[in-house]
């Protein structure tokens, strides 16, 4: 059941995210005097509409995406009179464009012919076309800053999250940097000390401690050493005394991946307590806020340009024995499923139960909507920024005529980018369908 209430709370989520963004269209569009027949979310067969003056609102049965249908969305070739096409033109590109500026003006009835969007001036233009993508980061960025500043998001904290059981002697390799523990290994310096899961550590050997890193470093400096530590119990300060091991374990680099050298690891000596630390809920400043957003559109952003990349790995573990990379790219099957995953996650209620479950389906939603952000900006039809750039073109056009005394160069034909749009269309449409099938039949899980 909880499952379930996961994939309705992300299906939601979707649809408004999607209905917010037409509507980042639509008011601009109607502001601006662009008559607008249509205004759908969804694809596909008609579940509800109503007409409300002169524009259809209603929701489809295909929940992938929406639109808002302007008139005139394509001007006339350059040569025709407003309202009129050449009916004879020579091969199949230009018959395209042809048949997209036909079926553009037969929205067009008498007495609209001010009311189309190609009339528009270029910033207009631009400003409809974004309404959209800008609807969706202010919708992330007042998700996210919702959750960072009032619940918090986990951060490392200088405490004990989980104890090793013992100290593993086997020597590590390329394939195990990590052993494992074994029968017989001798039992782990922190829980021979007492130490217990959920103790903060306050003190070592004197010196205050405010952070994981300086635990880290004490641990891993210790050479073998006796450590004091000073903890936080129940409340109460008690001093635990341990006295670390001493092992060779993997390096790593920046990446988090273990150095090698002649194919074999490079290993350091270093100490050993068998302390994991634990996390805890902290809240950002909301002036930080906007630097916070800016780093995960950054991020979302680089995703996506890894997305062609990574479909090689994502056939292979649809079609293969390859496994899916869990931070590659998901359909909104995958992004329904994980949102299931959160909501049946057994938190306890001392670690924050469905308050934390509610707070990274939250994230989860803010994260799609970053991706439509950043998604739509592409500069290619039919994606918002494809009218973009073409607006942008034709503002640069009519401003460089007007600083060499030029006549009015007039719309930029952006029929002629059709033939991309239909290509782009396809493309994406192959990519749902592989990354829907690929979420069904090997999906990513947040649990392995």
């Amino acid at each position: 059941m909880l499952f379930l209430l996961g994939v309705l709370v992300v299906a939601v989520g979707v649809a408004l995210s999607i209905a917010l963004h037409e509507i980042g269209h639509l008011v601009p569009a109607k502001k601006l005097g662009v008559k607008v027949t249509q205004y759908m979310v969804g694809f596909g067969p008609t579940i509800w509409s109503r007409h409300r003056g002169e524009t259809e609102y209603g929701i489809k049965a295909i929940p992938l995406g929406g639109y808002v249908r302007m008139i005139g969305m394509l001007p006339p070739r350059p040569g025709d009179k407003p309202g009129e096409l050449r009916s004879v033109s020579t091969g199949r590109f230009s018959q395209m464009a042809d048949q997209a500026r036909a079926d553009a003006m037969e929205e067009v009835r008498p007495g609209d012919e001010e009311r189309v969007f190609y009339r528009l001036a270029p910033w207009k233009k631009i400003i409809v076309m974004m309404g959209g993508p800008l609807m969706n980061l202010l919708i992330a960025a007042v998700l996210l800053t919702g959750v960072i500043t009032l619940y918090g998001l986990p951060q490392v904290a200088p405490k004990v999250g989980a104890l090793s059981t013992c100290v593993p002697t086997a020597t590590p390799t390329v394939q195990m940097p990590q052993p494992e523990c074994q029968p017989g290994d001798p039992k782990a310096p922190s829980v021979a000390a007492g130490l217990q899961v959920g103790d903060r550590f306050v003190a070592v050997n004197g010196t205050p401690i405010t952070s994981w890193e300086q635990v880290s470093d004490a641990i891993r400096d210790s050479d073998g050493k006796t450590l004091t530590f000073v903890v936080q119990r129940d409340g109460k300060e008690e001093t635990v005394v341990v006295h670390p091991a001493v092992l060779d374990r993997a390096t790593y680099d920046a990446q988090g991946n273990p150095v090698t050298k002649g194919g074999d690891l490079v290993l350091t000596s270093m100490g050993f307590l068998g302390v994991v630390p634990g996390q805890e809920l902290v809240r950002t400043p909301l002036v930080e806020a906007p630097q916070f957003v800016w780093d995960r559109t950054l991020d979302t952003a680089g995703v996506l340009v890894r997305i062609p990349q990574k479909m090689a790995g994502i056939v292979q573990a649809a079609f293969g024995s390859g496994e899916r990379d869990p931070n590659g790219p998901v359909s909104i099957v995958g992004v329904g499923r994980i949102g299931g995953e959160v909501a049946a996650m057994d938190i306890p209620a001392d670690e924050g139960g469905n308050w934390l479950k509610l707070a990274q389906l939250v994230l989860l939603i803010a994260s799609l909507n970053l991706a439509l952000f950043v998604f739509n900006l592409i500069p290619l039809l039919p994606l918002d920024g494809g009218h973009v750039a073409g607006a942008l073109w034709e503002w640069l056009k009519k401003g460089w005529a007007r600083l060499r005394h030029r006549p009015d160069p007039g719309f930029v034909d952006v029929a002629k980018g059709l033939p991309i749009a239909y290509g782009m269309s396809i493309l994406l449409i192959g990519f749902s369908v592989l990354l829907i099938y690929a979420d069904i039949v090997k999906p990513i899980s947040l649990f392995g």
